[in-house]
């Protein structure tokens, strides 16, 4: 469970999944990830196309793997939750996967996802993708599972063969990437509940669902998911673009009125906020610390005679 001690970012992530379908929201920044670990969830999920998104970018992979480690360091400080971290296309060939995991693994993720696109890649549910070689995912695949240190760090391989090559070539390269060390199995863009369904069947490991909004996969329930027998239910983006709104009726409004009155009962207030970031805890520390040294010093010790 998370904030468990004594166990590994990776060793709860496995934990949190191991008999059931979880939901992983995707957080963009540390903030959401506190609050996402104050609703009750379980695992994060730190989402290429909603940082890439926050930074002003398109996800195409253009933010680089130093980038994406800093936001890592970042993020784990502010929750206790196992990270999936995505990794996109793992920034190049072997041995720049090896790096990326080591990075990553050491700014205190969990796991780590790598997909078998070619560079420049593109959003999962569009179309005009193209592949790497099934050879060639492997190789970096098995690279990813050579350089983590924490056996339980997990690997999960995606597959965007689904809207590229068909449903059976996407069942292939999964099963080929599990063969090669892949410890979580994310199939991209499937088109139907049969489709998830038919997936599960042919392929025995455990499996990630990707339900982002506007895409072109049915938007199931964890619940359903777990009848399946899917093990993560990925909600990558839904946070950013619910922020996203909320900001652009707040400015619209602003820009409208001239005030922001007329939004306040939507907007989290500043007691929430603070209580949100620990607030009160900082300024009590910071008391004690000046308190501390108001005391008057112990005397200095004589000098034997």
């Amino acid at each position: 469970m998370a904030g468990e001690r004594g166990t590994s970012p990776g060793a709860r992530l496995r934990a949190s999944f191991a008999d059931r379908c979880v939901a992983m929201p995707g957080v963009f920044n540390a903030l959401v990830a506190r609050m996402a670990e104050r609703a009750g969830f379980e695992a994060i999920y730190l989402s290429g196309a909603a940082l890439s998104a926050s930074s002003g970018l398109p996800d195409i992979g253009l933010l680089g793997m130093s980038e994406i480690a800093e936001q890592v360091r970042v993020i784990t400080a502010a929750s206790s939750l196992p990270l999936l971290v995505d990794a996109d296309t793992g920034f190049g060939g072997p041995l720049l996967v090896e790096r990326a995991v080591r990075e990553i693994e050491h700014a205190g993720a969990a796991a780590i996802q790598i997909e078998d696109q070619e560079l420049p890649k593109r959003c999962g549910h569009l179309s005009g993708k193209s592949l790497v070689s099934p050879e060639e995912m492997e190789q970096k695949i098995r690279a990813a599972a050579s350089a983590r240190l924490d056996p339980d760090f997990a690997i999960v391989a995606r597959t965007d063969a689904r809207g590229v090559e068909g449903f059976e070539a996407a069942v292939a390269r999964a099963r080929r990437y599990l063969a090669a060390g892949a410890d979580v199995l994310f199939p991209e863009a499937l088109r139907s509940r049969e489709e998830f369904a038919d997936f599960r069947r042919a392929v025995e490991a455990p499996l990630l669902a990707n339900m982002t909004e506007f895409g072109v996969s049915p938007l199931l329930s964890v619940a359903e998911l777990d009848r399946i027998g899917y093990r993560i239910a990925l909600f990558p983006v839904t946070a950013l673009r619910a922020a996203m709104k909320a900001v652009e009726r707040a400015l619209e409004e602003i820009r409208r009125s001239g005030s922001q009155r007329g939004v306040l009962d939507s907007m989290q207030s500043r007691a929430e906020l603070y209580d949100l970031l620990g607030y009160e805890g900082y300024e009590e520390r910071d008391e004690a610390y000046s308190a501390a040294s108001l005391r008057p010093a112990d005397p200095p010790l004589r000098s034997p005679r």
